[in-house]
């Protein structure tokens, strides 16, 4: 006990050296910030006195821009510095509160000397920057705190492998500048430091898990190389945030070329993509773009009503299954490119619309046709459509110059003030011109260019296509699914064109509508991306993912979820999936990562999640006890509501958050508003809310709670509630939601997954 006191103190001793170097560099910091702010504000006042070209003369025009140029690029680089300073203020604030979390003493092969290293979100240097205090989670040598055991370890460096002895790992929790606990352990992360951590209440945002982050994780975050890295997840095994601590070091690894305008992440719903907003910001990086999949749908597909992946589950679709399957599949998507194959071969027609401005034809389809005619067919149709839409462009330059003789042309000129004339002069005074008339060509020929840009615009936006018609017409002449008579087709298709004429599209033609569209067009790709990350993978089919792999070429891919939460396709083992994904989408070097450890739910609520699955044997539940979950059954909706209330009332006694949960928006609505007239103050969460509240009880449907985490769950489970075909995926996904307390309650009888093997984990009322 003397001997760990000691040890401790030393700890200690060189914390508060550490803090004390950090308060030092914050002080001087904070005098480089305020001396660069000056500088900035000196760099902008010089620019905006200066901000004029002498317009007399040729060679003081040129000097005018010149100084004008330098004078920008001094402003700029004055406005990076101070931002630069800033971000390494927040570092610096940062760490004065956990300077690091980790040591390792490790030795070189014929070193006598033991070599300490302490482990923290980032990096710290001495004052004279002649030695690491604390190295960042991220560096090459870190990765032997997350693999090493003690003894002969290797880790990779940019020169290559390197071998050294793990002599020591000690892992810290550091509050506030004091060490609350301290320990020494040949594990990758102690149990002492996961129980602390993942005892904590949920307070809404999900926080870095650098500091926790186990072996299986740390295999996903430091992988370089994949072009599919597939993570199959169980619930609460720390995939999400896995993947974010990945774009973290991403950003590190390859900070040379790669910048977080360069990845973006698919987030299941808004209030997800919230939850885990200050994570990045938290290991001073900036977060990567967001986006739903409603989100990426509604741009790609302005002016109509796309129906949502929400919807899809709420209304139940009435499509035949056997379509359905079709259209998840490659098979719909093949078929798209062996359409396209047939309008090269001018097997099938190309459906072209005229081009309206100033509301009259301004090309008629006919005319757009014929041009299109005349190119070689020899070309890809890709390329044809580029010279069709440089032709049209070049005989809308041509009518300008016609319309700009036209009567509205004058008629719009009287309209226009002196400002408006004046913008029309462009580089030329009125002295430039020999006469009035001269003068009113000149402004006339600007007038109609610039009005028809609205043309330009729809040529380069491709308006000229009907692409609706022409997927119609792909849908008449692409083969019937199997087990689909032609009368099913047809009134399948029928569906299509009326559900147009209202301007709404169903979530089941998203994906090969997009795909015939950009393979016309030669549209609709980003080469810019260099990492797509797709979470909660089970909701996605494999046609939409061949489509995302087509949008963004050039992008390696992370997919991550777990089939076992899957509400809307069949389960599937991770190995199929892996199989099905790298054929899919093309994959060089695929790798699947599966995490079977459960770590967001207590003992208890794993063994009970667990035996809901056919292969729940394979989930291993993380050493943290509590209450066992409760199934509380009622005998009718009044006696559910009142037990619903008494479990509130009770689980409110403390600060947490709790999550009622529903298989639908309908009854989340209707409990959200029985639980307000009984005086609980309970928030209905919707699809468009992007912020759960910070304590207190959240009513929301279950598809919204993928990815979230409450302190306590209760949740209806009862048979009438949930469709049989998905009771499994739903009443486990609801149950995983919750760390430390869980209460069922059913109208009636539960629903049939809830059998006498569950029964055994549950306390039944």
């Amino acid at each position: 006990m003397v001997a760990e006191s000691t040890e401790l103190a030393k700890e200690q001793a060189r914390v508060n050296q550490v803090i004390a170097s950090i308060d030092a560099q914050i002080a001087q910091t904070k005098q480089d910030l305020a001396d660069a702010h000056k500088e900035t504000r000196a760099v902008e006042k010089n620019y905006g006195e200066n901000a004029s070209i002498n317009r007399y003369e040729v060679d003081d025009i040129a000097e005018s821009r010149a100084m004008i140029e330098q004078q920008r690029r001094l402003v700029n680089q004055a406005a990076t510095t101070e931002d630069i300073l800033k971000g390494q203020l927040a570092t610096l604030r940062q760490l004065r509160d956990q300077p690091y979390f980790g040591r390792i003493d490790i030795q070189d092969e014929g070193d006598k000397n033991v070599e300490t290293l302490y482990i923290g979100t980032a990096s710290l240097m001495n004052a004279d920057q002649s030695s690491f205090l604390v190295y960042d989670w991220r560096a090459p040598v870190s990765a032997i705190y997350y693999n090493g055991n003690l003894g002969p370890v290797t880790y990779q460096t940019p020169a290559g492998q390197r071998t050294t002895t793990l002599v020591k790992k000690r892992q810290f929790t550091i509050v506030h500048g004091k060490i609350t606990h301290m320990f020494d352990t040949n594990e990758v992360v102690g149990d002492k430091l996961l129980q602390q951590a993942l005892g904590e209440h949920d307070d809404r945002q999900m926080h870095n898990i650098v500091a926790t982050i186990q072996r299986e994780q740390n295999t996903i975050i430091r992988n370089t190389d994949s072009d599919l890295l597939l993570v199959q997840g169980v619930a609460g095994s720390g995939k999400t945030s896995a993947i974010l601590q990945r774009i973290a070091y991403l950003l590190y690894h390859s900070r040379e070329s790669l910048n977080a305008d360069q990845i973006v992440l698919f987030s299941p719903n808004l209030l997800f993509s919230h939850y885990i907003a200050d994570v990045l910001p938290s290991l001073g990086e900036r977060n990567m773009r967001q986006v739903t999949l409603d989100g990426f749908l509604k741009h790609r597909f302005e002016g109509l009503n796309v129906q949502t992946l929400f919807d899809t589950y709420e209304q139940q679709s009435k499509i035949p299954q056997p379509i359905n399957d079709f259209f998840n599949q490659p098979a719909i998507m093949n078929e798209v490119v062996k359409y396209r194959d047939r309008l090269q071969n001018g097997q099938a027609a190309l459906r072209f619309m005229p081009i309206h401005f100033r509301d009259e034809i301004f090309f008629d389809a006919e005319h757009i046709a014929a041009i299109f005619d005349t190119l070689p067919t020899t070309l890809p149709l890709a390329d044809r459509v580029v010279r069709l839409k440089n032709a049209l462009i070049r005989e809308t330059q041509r009518r300008a110059r016609e319309e700009a003789k036209s009567e509205w042309v004058a008629a719009d000129l009287d309209t226009l003030d002196l400002q408006q004339l004046h913008a029309l002069y462009g580089r030329h005074t009125p002295d430039d011109f020999k006469d009035e008339q001269a003068l009113q060509k000149h402004l006339a020929r600007r007038w109609a260019k610039k009005q028809l840009r609205v043309v330009a615009d729809a040529i380069y936006n491709n308006y000229f296509f009907d692409i609706n018609e022409q997927y119609a017409d792909f849908l008449a002449q692409c083969p019937r699914p199997t087990g689909i008579s032609t009368e099913q087709w047809q009134e399948f298709v029928s569906q299509f064109n009326t559900q147009l004429e209202y301007h709404r599209l169903s979530f089941i033609h998203t994906a090969p509508l997009m795909l015939l569209r950009d393979l016309l067009t030669g549209g609709g790709q980003n080469r810019a991306m260099q990492y797509v990350f797709i979470d909660e993978m089970q909701d996605y089919s494999l046609a939409m993912l061949i489509y995302l792999r087509h949008a963004f070429p050039a992008a390696k891919f992370t997919i991550l979820g777990d089939a076992e939460q899957a509400l809307f396709h069949p389960l599937q083992l991770p190995e199929e999936l892996l199989a099905s994904l790298k054929d899919a989408l093309q994959a060089q070097r695929p790798r699947l990562v599966t995490l079977r450890r459960a770590y967001r739910s207590t003992s208890e609520i794993t063994d009970f999640a667990r035996r809901l699955l056919p292969d729940g044997d394979q989930i291993i539940p993380f050493n943290r006890h509590g209450a066992r979950p409760r199934l509380i059954k009622t005998a009718n909706q009044q006696e559910a509501r009142q037990e619903l209330i008494n479990e509130l009332t009770r689980m409110l006694e403390k600060p947490q958050t709790v999550a009622v949960l529903t298989a639908t928006a309908d009854k989340a609505a209707a409990i959200n508003q029985q639980l307000n007239h009984a005086g609980i103050d309970a928030h209905l969460m919707t699809s468009k809310d992007s912020q759960l509240p910070s304590t207190g009880v959240a009513v929301l449907p279950i598809y919204l709670a993928k990815g979230l985490e409450f302190d306590a769950v209760i949740a209806d489970v009862s048979q009438k509630a949930i469709a049989p075909a998905r009771a499994t995926g739903i009443i486990y996904t609801m149950a995983s939601r919750a760390m430390h307390e869980l209460t069922l309650i059913s109208i009636g009888q539960p629903a049939r997954v809830i059998t006498n093997s569950t029964n055994d984990q549950l306390l039944i009322e």
